[in-house]
């Protein structure tokens, strides 16, 4: 980038972002960063600014951007309020490993400290959520402040924040560095492709080859990394479990797939799981360690991009740190196909037998409509190319279970923050990423009305997403959560009802509400060709439990 004196800060900040491959930028608007705002007005044929209802929402939408076109995402917000509005998607970007830089504006540097207007200490209150955080004290200084953000949220899969105060904002380049400062001494170009050393790769390869009942893992980390991931499942005759972010890494009919773990996952996975005598984890830090073998029970390798997530889950004999999908084309040469096929022949069986039990209970035309019914209705609907975002709640178990991507598809959710309102955020990011491509919410009534505001941000910009909303007029997660695990009565869960469809229409949308069982399939079907944004609210039985799959005493 070639800078200019007389180039304001604010315009620095942008060319560098452009520099960084930031195509899409979503926030608000605020008088402690309207010098930035005017910089992207002058650049919006090679930036867009998508304007939203609520900063937490521009968060989620900067992550799920990244999560779903593996860019650089990007938000913006003033000081004060403002700044603080982000934290939430933010810290969903940070526990999900994703690369996203916030922009900030701060009160005046000669003002910072005196107990002005919207005068906060950002540096300290994103302190623990970046991994990268400065504030931009002159023009001089912005040009190497964005590089290094950039660099480090894309390298370190996380979040970088760079605030700006107002005056600085416009202040105009002069020239005038330091002693020991050089111009142009910092660049706009990263280069990462890591493969593990040969002899890691080798000392995995001969526990893999010695296991004989191999399960693999995967996650988020494996999502480019899908039709590597079927080869070494078919040679090692080993079984797929996903974790719910690596959902969409091999299509949930792959004869090897055995669906989710945990809560929301499948008997046939949990099975494997306490059966197997070898895993591999592949991309992911699935949190809930109790669905893991017992640590005498299996040798495990791990492949992992971040050197800090190697064996803190499961004890590993092998970590191997790169991309998934380098790693395992490394590795394949060195796989012995194994004969015996009885370990994954025992699991395909009972996969379908979970299956055909997945199918009895959506097929139920009892009243109320059971949300079950709904998921897999939305699922029949889906396209080949689909992307569905998932809210956190009993509406993320419906979604796990049966929705059934197929090659092609995404799907992604707030995954080890499990934050509500994320859903109708993440939809809208995707659809601003593939316009052409079905973008699908499936989101509870909770959490869609946390930030339900943003259907209008869908149709300020005509963005045709679908929102479907399992309607329960409860907090149902938590209520199950009251009841089931602390034995207590349920307390503060009940919510008065919304109209949503209503609400979509008075939005400027299409709304439609499902009351029966017989209403699903047709009013799903007509509601997804519409050529608008749409919200399909369904009246489900709140009492429909979401059962773990498999229960004991305990």
């Amino acid at each position: 980038m070639v800078v200019t004196q007389g180039t304001r800060t604010a315009e620095i900040v942008a060319e560098s972002l452009f520099d960084w491959g930031v195509e899409v930028i979503f926030g608000l608007p605020g008088d402690g960063i309207n010098g930035f705002i005017e910089a992207l007005r002058r650049r919006k044929d090679r930036i867009k600014f998508v304007l939203v209802r609520h900063e937490e929402s521009a968060a989620f939408m900067a992550c799920a951007y990244a999560k779903y076109t593996g860019k650089l995402g990007a938000c913006v917000a003033t000081s004060g309020p403002g700044a603080i509005h982000l934290l939430t998607g933010l810290y969903d970007a940070k526990a999900d490993s994703t690369p996203v830089i916030a922009i900030t504006g701060s009160t005046y540097s000669d003002m910072m400290g005196s107990h002005y207007q919207q005068d906060v200490d950002l540096l300290q209150l994103f302190s623990d959520v970046a991994v990268y955080n400065n504030m931009i004290n002159s023009p001089e200084h912005a040009e190497m402040a964005v590089d290094i953000a950039c660099r480090s949220a894309i390298s370190k899969r996380g979040v970088s924040h760079l605030t700006i105060p107002i005056d600085v904002q416009e202040r105009q380049l002069t020239g005038k560095y330091s002693r020991h400062k050089v111009a142009g001494h910092t660049s706009d170009v990263l280069v990462s492709c890591t493969i593990p050393d040969p002899a890691l790769l080798s000392r995995a390869a001969d526990i893999l080859n010695s296991g004989e009942r191999v399960v693999l893992l995967v996650g988020q980390g494996a999502l480019e990394a899908g039709m590597e991931v079927e080869t070494v499942s078919d040679r090692l005759g080993a079984p797929i479990v996903k974790a719910l972010l690596g959902k969409a890494v091999v299509p949930d009919d792959h004869p090897n797939n055995l669906g989710g773990l945990g809560i929301l996952g499948t008997a046939p996975a949990t099975d494997a799981m306490q059966d197997a005598d070898t895993l591999l984890m592949v991309g992911t830090s699935f949190p809930y360690i109790d669905y893991l073998p017992k640590p005498d029970r299996a040798r495990g390798i791990q492949i992992d991009l971040l050197p800090e997530r190697i064996g803190l889950r499961y004890p590993v004999e092998a970590g191997l740190i790169g991309d998934a999908k380098r790693t395992l084309t490394a590795l394949l040469p060195l796989l012995r196909k194994k004969e015996n096929r009885q370990f994954l022949e025992s699991k395909q069986q009972a996969m379908k037998s979970w299956m055909d039990l997945l199918r009895e209970r959506s097929s139920r035309t009892d009243k109320p409509v059971k949300p079950q019914v709904v998921a897999a209705a939305v699922s029949e609907e889906l396209k080949d190319n689909a992307i569905i975002s998932v809210d956190s709640g009993t509406n993320t178990v419906w979604a796990a279970r049966y929705i059934q991507l197929r090659r092609g598809m995404k799907f992604s959710l707030s995954g080890t923050l499990a934050s509500m309102a994320c859903g109708l955020p993440y939809a809208i990011a995707a659809q601003m990423a593939y316009p052409e491509r079905q973008c699908v919410a499936f989101v509870g009534d909770g959490g869609f009305s946390m930030l339900m505001a943003e259907f209008a941000t869908a149709v300020q910009y005509n963005l045709p997403i679908k929102v479907v909303i399992i309607k329960n007029n409860t907090l149902g997660m938590i209520r199950w959560e009251q009841m089931a695990f602390l034995g207590n009565p349920e307390y503060g869960v009940e919510l008065t009802p919304i109209d949503f469809a209503e609400f979509a229409e008075s939005c400027g949308g299409r709304g439609y509400s499902i009351n029966e069982p017989a209403e699903v399939k047709p009013i799903i079907s007509q509601a997804m060709a519409e050529n608008k944004p749409t919200i399909i609210e369904a009246y489900v039985d709140p009492f429909e439990p979401p059962m773990p799959p498999k229960v004991n005493m305990e």
